[in-house]
């Protein structure tokens, strides 16, 4: 078969066909039958150039001389030009590599880990991870996340933490159903480096794409990675007017430093396998080394927020947003959305942010629970759930995730949801402090006991987690109206956190110390806890809860002067101007006998009334509290009656939080001011049942227990 001579046999040289083929058309005839492609002239037009180079050196006499001069009849040149342009079509269907068509919009990519024979240990993990920003500029490939790489290496039985190597690195990418491989390689030859990268398909192990990069010095390293990491996405698919439009230098996207880059990558292992606690001093290693590693200060921040330290973490998201020319155009809705959640606390320009990243890369999963996130604050619990979810589709491996749909699920009454997501996140080996939260406040919601000592079992004796299951439990016990006890556990959780470092979470459970004693009555005692707020921490959480406590607690002179503090200092912030403020305000218009005003001052707050908060977990109602008894003051007993069972009807949203309980006794006073004895009762009788087993002393009690026999 002629075809198949063409394909498989070697051809004889020309010359043996006709003597008078010189070597160097020889040499062209030979190289366009090539069988290694390589080789094999790729286009038609490098024939005619070399074909014309020929002529042109016969033409001047400085061909390789054959004598005599090679003279073609009209039939041969006919046959010759019908030849080549068989030998080419033929060539170039059959002896074209079958290579891979090139990636799409759909397919995911595994980054593997860099094969380094330079003896330097700078370059063992940070070329990987400078390599991942240089890929992640790209709208068009997908690189699979961290999480599901360390889900799929679950699903093997191996260290979330284990190196992508080999074998391993080639079951990841067939387990996780992505299509290609990158992995690269570096050589030093002498003061010189050599860099490679080649993607190949993952079930066949067929190359897709190849590329190599120079560096004169170990200086330019990141330079030469990323050339070849810009050439590598045009081979793998990418337009090039994409690369050249999302393509910032590295160094300007990270760092110039290898050792600032080095402790950035260690810290985003360690957050993986241990958690934020672990990771915070790479974290700020890698500040130190380059005060200009905006990815860095972004990344401290967000530790700084995980561990509930919301100052810190303002201030490196400040420091992240003011170098944000320095990161790439993915990394910049990340750094603007946080900047204007937790710094300037702009929630909806934060949305914004975040939904403009999600436009411009669909398959990312972080800009959804940020949404998410965000919702909640704003009481938008149905759309923070749809965003969790699509966050959980995307990143199924993701304990965060879990937390939130935990979260939105309790707020939403949807308790079946939110106990089966705990159940995935465990039956996934995923663990934290808020899952463990949140189930116990659903446990708390369905009367299990067992369920909720387990919880706080599982969190005994472990650092910074103890403390948030501590809080949680002194609110049952105040719920109760167990108030010796639930100071007990909250000076306990004030402990632990100090001992974590963590002075700005001491702060908040010691708030929430402060906040139950002026609600049940003992204004001294919430002054006094109040100040001691501010000793721990003067953090801006930290003075939001005293000011509270202190309005509540008749403080005519600190809490005006700290709610105006803080509403110079955060004009904009979404939820301090439109839910604390107001709360506070309204509550110091209560202690001078202004209600009417106290109830103009909350319509501000209509908007935001149900939304979480982060220092009380999940919500607390705060401002239709304060509305209800200002209601009451107005003798407006419908009204009052309607926020108080407003208060009721939340009851998943409030969980354990002291007012819930608080809020049954308001309700039976505004049904007294209402002459409706039977409802009264009713509410009376409620409130007095959960605190059979209170402190005695507790003066809310007393006054309950008083009206109580006076209406009987």
């Amino acid at each position: 078969m002629v075809f198949e001579a063409i394909v498989k046999k070697t051809p004889e040289p020309p010359s043996l066909l006709n003597s008078e083929v010189s070597p160097e058309l020889e040499r062209i005839i030979l190289k366009a039958l090539e069988k290694d492609t390589e080789r094999r002239y790729q286009r038609a037009a490098e024939i005619q150039s070399d074909l014309q180079a020929l002529r042109r050196a016969r033409e001047s006499g400085q061909a390789t001389a054959v004598s005599p001069p090679l003279r073609l009849t009209r039939r041969w040149k006919i046959l010759l030009a019908a030849g080549a342009l068989i030998v080419l079509l033929v060539a170039g269907y059959f002896l074209m590599p079958r290579r891979p068509h090139a990636l799409n919009v759909r397919d995911t990519l595994v980054l593997g880990e860099f094969a380094n024979s330079t003896g330097d240990p700078v370059f063992d993990d940070t070329l990987k991870q400078a390599l991942s920003i240089e890929l992640e500029q790209s709208p068009f490939l997908n690189v699979l996340s961290d999480q599901k790489v360390a889900h799929t290496l679950k699903l093997m039985n191996r260290p979330v933490t284990e190196r992508l190597t080999g074998e391993v690195a080639q079951e990841v990418c067939q387990r996780a159903n992505s299509r290609a491989l990158l992995t690269g390689t570096i050589a030093s030859v002498g003061n010189r480096f050599l860099i490679g990268l080649r993607a190949v398909e993952c079930r066949t192990g067929d190359t897709l794409a190849s590329t190599q990069a120079e560096a004169a010095s170990r200086d330019d390293v990141l330079k030469a990675l990323d050339e070849a990491g810009k050439r590598m996405r045009g081979k793998l698919g990418e337009s090039l007017v994409s690369v050249e439009k999302f393509n910032k230098p590295l160094e300007q996207v990270t760092t110039s430093s290898l050792e600032a880059l080095q402790a950035f990558t260690q810290a985003r292992r360690t957050q993986r396998a241990k958690g934020s606690a672990d990771a915070l001093p790479y974290n700020k290693l890698a500040v130190e080394l380059d005060r200009n590693f905006a990815r860095a200060y972004a990344s401290l921040g967000a530790t700084y927020f995980n561990l509930n330290q919301s100052s810190l973490a303002a201030e490196n998201y400040t420091k992240a947003y003011q170098l944000r020319d320095r990161v790439s155009e993915r990394e910049r809705y990340y750094i603007e959305g946080s900047y204007f959640s937790f710094v300037t606390g702009e929630l909806e320009k934060a949305d914004q942010s975040f939904l403009a990243w999600v436009q411009a890369y669909p398959g990312d999963d972080v800009p959804h629970t940020n949404l998410s996130v965000n919702y909640a604050y704003l009481g938008q619990y149905e759309k923070a759930a749809g965003e969790v979810e699509e966050y959980l589709r995307l990143t199924p491996d993701s304990v965060i995730g879990y937390d939130g749909l935990m979260y939105q699920n309790l707020a939403l009454n949807r308790l079946d949801i939110a106990k089966t997501a705990f159940e995935q996140a465990r039956s996934r080996n995923l663990d934290d402090a808020p899952l463990r939260a949140n189930r116990y406040s659903v446990a708390f919601l369905e009367g299990d006991l067992p369920a909720m000592a387990e919880q706080v079992t599982w969190a005994a004796g472990k650092r910074g987690v103890e403390d948030l299951l501590l809080s949680v439990q002194s609110d049952t016990e105040a719920y109760y109206g167990r108030l010796k006890k639930a100071d007990e556990l909250s000076s306990r959780a004030v402990e632990s956190a100090k001992q974590n470092d963590a002075p700005e979470t001491a702060a908040l459970w010691q708030g929430n110390l402060a906040i139950r004693h002026a609600e049940f009555g003992d204004s001294a005692g919430a002054r006094r806890a109040a100040a001691e707020v501010l000793a721990l921490n003067p953090g801006r959480d930290a003075r939001l809860i005293a000011a509270l406590a202190w309005a509540r607690a008749g403080a005519s002179i600190q809490a005006p002067k700290l709610g105006e503090d803080l509403a110079q200092q955060f004009p904009v912030d979404t939820m301090i101007q439109g839910y604390w403020l107001p709360t506070i305000r309204a509550a110091l218009e209560l202690n001078r006998g202004n209600p009417s005003h106290a109830i103009q001052l909350l319509e501000a707050a209509s908007a935001y009334e149900l939304g979480g908060v982060p220092q009380f977990s999940p919500g607390t109602m705060y401002p239709v509290y304060v509305r209800g008894e200002a209601y009451l003051n107005a003798h407006h007993a419908r009204e009052a009656a309607t926020e108080f069972q407003k208060m009721i009807d939340h009851r998943s949203l409030l969980a354990n939080f002291p007012l819930s309980a608080l809020a049954h006794l308001q309700l039976a006073r505004a049904f007294v001011l209402a002459d409706n004895k039977a409802g009264a009762q009713k509410n009376y009788q409620e409130f007095l049942s959960l605190w059979k087993d209170a402190d005695p002393d507790i003066p809310v009690l007393k006054a309950a227990k008083g009206e109580f026999a006076r209406l009987k």
